[in-house]
């Protein structure tokens, strides 16, 4: 998993309550179990006007000239709501985001992002709200997010903190994924599996 410190990019908003993970990604494209490849599936029933996925909806925020090359999205209330699909995160990832803000998260999704390096950022609905402004305000305008100071920079400067939990910031800050925690404690474990008696033998 890659180190995750700060990042700045531009600003998308998709301004809707309760983003359910089908929208995100939707059901018929979850065949494989690696990581890759899903971005272009990405919000595939709004992206896209024909199934095929060849006629962009020139509606959909993501498809705006000016959103090209976003890499922070900001949305409301129950961001990543319904299953628990993993691959709403990788999705998102793949299509080239590095941090989603919104004002509250489902908790599935949460973890799951968090456990693959996408960093989920809670803010409050007013503070959500400014930045959504200030990002349609501008084209190009971009966001900053700090991990190690835990803070979000509009692009008009105003400065919002957040927080997460200090186990989850530990593991973006080192880039440490579940089985690379669990690798920390080799020794141990391996000292364990040693005192365990062979009943085999």
């Amino acid at each position: 998993m890659n180190v995750f410190t700060e990042h700045k990019g531009i600003g998308v908003l998709i301004d809707s309550i309760n983003v359910d993970t089908d929208q995100i990604i939707p059901k018929q494209f979850l065949c494989k179990v690696d990581k890759s490849g899903f971005g272009v599936h990405l919000f595939h029933d709004w992206r896209y006007l024909d199934d095929a996925g060849k006629q962009l909806n020139p509606q959909f925020s993501l498809n705006y000239p000016r959103y090209q090359n976003a890499s922070i999205l900001l949305s409301k209330e129950n961001f990543g709501c319904g299953s628990s699909r993993e691959h709403a995160p990788w999705a998102l990832m793949d299509f080239g985001f590095k941090v989603i803000i919104a004002v509250s998260f489902a908790d599935i999704f949460y973890a799951n992002a968090l456990n693959n390096g996408l960093l989920l950022v809670r803010l409050s609905p007013a503070e959500v709200q400014k930045l959504m402004d200030e990002v349609q305000a501008q084209e190009g305008a971009q966001i900053s997010v700090d991990l190690q100071a835990l803070t979000v920079t509009s692009p008009q400067g105003s400065v919002f903190d957040f927080d997460i939990s200090s186990a989850n910031r530990h593991d973006l800050l080192n880039g440490l994924d579940m089985i690379d925690v669990t690798l920390t404690d080799k020794d141990a474990i391996l000292e364990y599996e040693r005192s365990i008696p062979n009943w085999r033998a």
